[in-house]
């Protein structure tokens, strides 16, 4: 995740008073607004929680009113320490940090809590109505979810909720996978648009996971959808005598053999992004990024429109970082910057081990440079318990305290469609004339060397690998 401060603006507060907010922004859109005051009682929170040597530096209060430097001079101070805290392990994964943003996220949207009905898209198309809290956080939701599902506690942590956007076409791009410090039903209502939904699926990697979820019949289901979408999509890539096989086993209600078929696919288990821009192998390549199986899988239209595949091994990144800036939209005249409106611009840049003895960054220029990073820190997070020799495996444990609702009568996931025939324009992808080197990832990291990303999955490169 992302977090800036971009800007500020003066609000009336009680007594026909003022004050200064700040606005928290989150992959480049307005999150909440806060006072310093708020930012204050948080940081003497987290001291008196974790020490003092825990905690970054927080700019200091001024006695008298802020002159606009002084305004500008604590808003990267603040926007600094929001950075610092986020990325810390664990400040930025803590219970009172993400309890503040929630609650700041629905206050800034002025949205009461009370019981509400929430749509759930599953991937077969189907929508599950659950009713919650607009104050629950998306763990709250996911188990409302899986409760309405019937999905066992055991098999929770195997799925996840991602917002994404629909297009006319029906083509969807992945925002971001929901986080622990937002409210779904806050995030969602304030997006104010009908193209956003929130989608239910896998939120691992590694296939040999997928046997644990066909052991239930609702994770069958909902692993059965995802693949028959994916495929539809294009993510998944079939020829015409797959595709033969694949539909045979539709037909007769095969789900498991369909599967494991899908599991021989290329693409398969991975997310596919928008189209966007890189610098590899030269600046200003149109490129498709596809994250899955432990990489990132570049399709590059080069200047020449010659085609190219090229991999990149999330244990052959050293670091990666995310950048933002803010460039003016042009207006149609001769000054663009006249407009006075701004975009976000957003890159994922990662230092790759090229050779024995070669370190060379490549850069991606996105609007889903968040969801693409949150992508590798999860396939890091993945081989490093596997590393250890444990499971992902986890159980979320369900509140007794009557805050999930149940249904009288479990909603089931439904079959989806059989397939379309496939498109022939996907079966044909230009190969490399000649093989690239593998390359690595290792974490995840801001504009300068000092707040990259560490990936502790990243391996060296030997002679026999050259």
């Amino acid at each position: 995740m992302h977090f800036s401060i971009p800007d500020t603006e003066v609000r009336s507060g009680e007594n026909s008073s003022t004050y200064v907010a700040y606005n928290i922004h989150v992959n480049g859109v307005l999150h909440c607004r806060v006072r310093y005051s708020q930012l204050f009682g948080l940081h003497e929170q987290i001291k008196k929680e974790y020490g003092s040597n825990m905690v970054p530096t927080f700019p200091p209060k001024k006695i008298f009113t802020l002159t606009p430097a002084e305004v500008e001079q604590r808003r990267e101070q603040l926007e600094k320490y929001m950075q610092a805290i986020r990325q810390d392990h664990l400040l930025g994964a803590s219970e009172l940090f993400n309890s503040f943003l929630r609650k700041a996220q629905q206050e800034t949207q002025q949205i009461p809590t009370e019981e509400v009905a929430i749509d759930i898209c599953l991937c077969s198309g189907q929508k599950v109505t659950v009713n919650i809290l607009t104050s629950y956080k998306t763990e709250d939701v996911l188990d409302a979810v899986a409760t309405k599902l019937d999905l066992p506690d055991e098999l929770i942590g195997y799925f996840s909720l991602f917002l994404v956007r629909e297009g006319v076409d029906g083509s969807l791009s992945f925002v971001r996978k929901l986080q622990e410090f937002e409210l779904p039903y806050v995030s969602i209502t304030s997006s104010r648009s009908s193209e956003f939904h929130i989608v239910l699926r896998k939120s691992y990697w590694d296939m040999a996971y997928d046997s644990d979820v066909m052991e239930n019949r609702v994770g069958l289901n909902l692993l059965y959808a995802q693949t028959v979408s994916d495929i539809e999509r294009g993510w998944i890539l079939v020829n015409k005598d797959q595709h033969r096989q694949l539909k045979s086993l539709q037909e007769k209600g095969s789900k498991k053999e369909f599967i494991h078929l899908g599991q021989t696919l290329k693409y398969y288990g991975y997310i596919k992004f928008d189209p966007c821009f890189t610098d590899f192998p030269e600046k200003g390549c149109q490129v498709i990024v596809s994250a899955g199986n432990n990489e990132l899988n570049f399709h590059i239209k080069l200047p020449n429109e010659q085609m190219k595949e090229a991999s990149f091994k999330v244990t052959r990144m050293r670091c990666w970082r995310i950048t933002s800036s803010q460039v003016p939209i042009p207006n149609g005249t001769t000054n663009p910057c006249t407009s006075g409106q701004f975009e976000v611009k957003l890159e994922l840049s990662f230092e790759y081990l090229m050779s024995k003895d070669r370190l060379q960054w490549v850069t991606i220029t996105s609007d889903q440079a968040i969801m693409m990073s949150i992508c590798l820190q999860s396939m890091v997070d993945e081989l490093m318990v596997k590393k250890s020799g444990a499971s992902i495996k986890k159980m979320l444990k369900k509140r007794h305290n009557g805050s999930i609702y149940r249904s009288d009568s479990q909603q089931a996931v439904k079959s989806p469609p059989l397939l379309d025939s496939p498109d022939t324009s996907r079966e044909q992808i230009a190969k490399l004339s000649t093989k690239l080197t593998s390359v690595s990832l290792r974490g995840i990291s801001a504009s300068n060397s000092a707040n990259n990303i560490s990936n502790y999955a990243f391996e060296g490169i030997g002679d026999d690998d050259l």
